[in-house]
């Protein structure tokens, strides 16, 4: 038996060399930046939010057109809510498309003025490119070089500088490139914006990172981007450190996991005689609802306090049976990332799909007993199962400590492993399906979800449940290590800073 120790030994072993541990320390001229302290360790953070729209012209300052390139999910959000940010500014926001795109009719009659893109991109004081990640790859030397002198390089996700280490090359030289990376995608962006029209503090949390700074201005610019967007909480990471847990969180908790989950323990509850109905309810209605609402609210913490006597046993054995099966899982998920392995195959796989188009992945006969599920939620009682809960748990902490690890800053860890997954995603999930959410995420993601997920399903039915079919396995010094966990006080810390409401699907 693997007790938390081997584990956690395992495990700085594989990460020692992948990550430095984070030092970051924004400055600005513009915003009034506050130290908290998580799990020893200061990180200096924007508490963002609509009282700061005053200060944008100041933190824009030198910008007089924002082109956001591409017109997908993040940037159909973004580009409306910059707008609507700015409307009281002389700055302009345009976006960029490519010749005959799809999305160009859609653009225009969102009031945008759209271009060509290489013409958005010579036009624009900062340019931030949202175009899908194999087209950022395909796309970029174009792009740089139509780049007007000054111009600012904005990015929502760390992909391209893979791509370019994975090539040995970098951004242009004397560019500054910044990065604000919303931890949700694009539908929760616009959502919680317009939810909080009226309310300061609503929105998603995003990540700040500046990669090069040529003229000074990269943070402040970089901090008005976050605001304009409607993040309530913004803190600061690496592009580095954004892409490596970016791309291995949303393989893992935020989409790959979730989907194991739904099927393995589904056929499981079938297998042991419950109707499809309830094994659908015990296995994904639990975790999307109740399970993952717990834990917005409360942490970890909160599902741990929930479960009393055989139940607690059940969680408890369910969690160890997990972090150990998943650790090892998520250890290889990382390497795959850190290596540039994951995004050859990205790149590889997006030059596929012209001939051999993705499917969706709700062909079982679960999603259809989901969605008789989902009609008749208001006649249902949902409770959280111990087994599910203990599952998830096991696998989310699991992910925690590779992170932490490897040397993530805390607060990119909770979002990327906790709250991204629970605020944003799974209230997508709980209204139309696992499978629905994974379906409409970016190439990226939907591609790393159909590439892991069966990993993580098959180490469920291969090693969790003969384990508890066997009596469990249950391991005191990994409970002990949960119930001390430092994401607790995390996650308790940033709760301060939690969205004002919650996203209304």
């Amino acid at each position: 038996m693997l007790h938390f120790a081997q584990c956690q030994i395992a495990i700085v072993s594989l990460y020692a060399t992948r990550l430095a541990a984070y030092n970051g320390r924004m400055e600005s001229n513009v915003f009034d930046l506050i130290d908290i302290d998580l799990n020893g360790t200061t990180e200096r953070v924007l508490a963002g939010g609509r009282r700061l729209f005053p200060r944008l012209p100041r933190a824009f300052a030198g910008i007089r057109r924002i082109g956001v390139i591409g017109w997908g999910s993040q940037g159909r959000a973004q580009a409306m809510n910059l707008r609507d940010s700015l409307v009281e500014t002389d700055i302009e926001v345009r976006v960029g498309l490519r010749p005959g795109s799809a999305s160009w009719t859609e653009a225009t009659a969102a009031g945008f003025v759209v271009g060509e893109m290489l013409d958005v991109v010579r036009g624009s004081d900062l340019v931030i490119l949202l175009i899908a990640d194999a087209a950022l790859a395909e796309l970029h030397k174009e792009i740089f070089a139509a780049l007007a002198p000054g111009a600012i390089v904005g990015l929502s996700h760390g992909y391209l500088l893979a791509h370019l280490r994975a090539e040995g090359r970098d951004f242009p030289r004397d560019t500054s490139v910044i990065a604000v990376c919303p931890k949700g995608m694009g539908a929760s962006v616009r959502r919680l914006y317009e939810q909080g029209r009226d309310i300061d503090g609503a929105g998603i949390n995003a990540s700040v990172a500046v990669y090069a700074d040529a003229d000074g201005r990269a943070t402040d610019v970089a901090l008005g981007w976050a605001v304009a967007i409607g993040a309530p909480f913004i803190f600061e990471t690496t592009l580095e450190s954004e892409y490596l847990s970016d791309i291995a969180g949303e393989r893992a908790i935020l989409l790959g996991i979730p989907h194991a989950i739904a099927e393995a323990v589904y056929r499981r509850c079938v297998e042991l005689g419950d109707s499809p109905q309830r094994a659908f309810v015990r296995s994904t209605e639990c975790m999307t609802g109740p399970l993952a609402s717990a834990i917005s609210h409360g942490g970890l913490r909160a599902v741990i306090d929930e479960f009393s006597g055989d139940d607690r046993r059940t969680f408890e054995d369910a969690y160890c049976v997990t972090y150990r099966a998943f650790a090892p899982l998520i250890a290889e998920l990382y390497d795959e990332v850190a290596s540039g392995n994951e995004i050859a195959s990205v790149n590889l796989a997006s030059r596929r799909l012209s001939q051999h188009p993705m499917s969706t992945v709700d062909g079982s006969r679960m999603w259809t007993v989901g969605r008789a599920v989902r009609e008749q939620r208001d006649e249902l009682e949902v409770t959280i199962d111990p087994m599910t809960a203990g599952v998830f748990c096991g696998a989310m902490v699991a992910q925690v400590d590779a992170f932490s690890a490897a040397g993530h800053p805390w607060s990119e860890i909770a979002n990327e492993s906790v709250i991204e997954a629970v605020d944003s995603l799974f209230p997508y999930m709980h209204a139309r399906g696992v499978a629905y959410m994974i379906d409409n995420c970016s190439t990226t993601a939907r591609l790393g979800a159909r590439k892991w997920a069966p990993r993580f399903e098959a180490a469920i039915t291969q090693q969790v449940f003969p384990l508890l079919d066997d009596g469990g396995d249950h391991d005191d010094v990994l409970i002990k290590s949960l119930n001390e966990h430092p994401i607790h006080e995390v996650l308790a810390e940033i709760a301060r800073y939690r969205p004002s409401l919650d996203i209304a699907v």
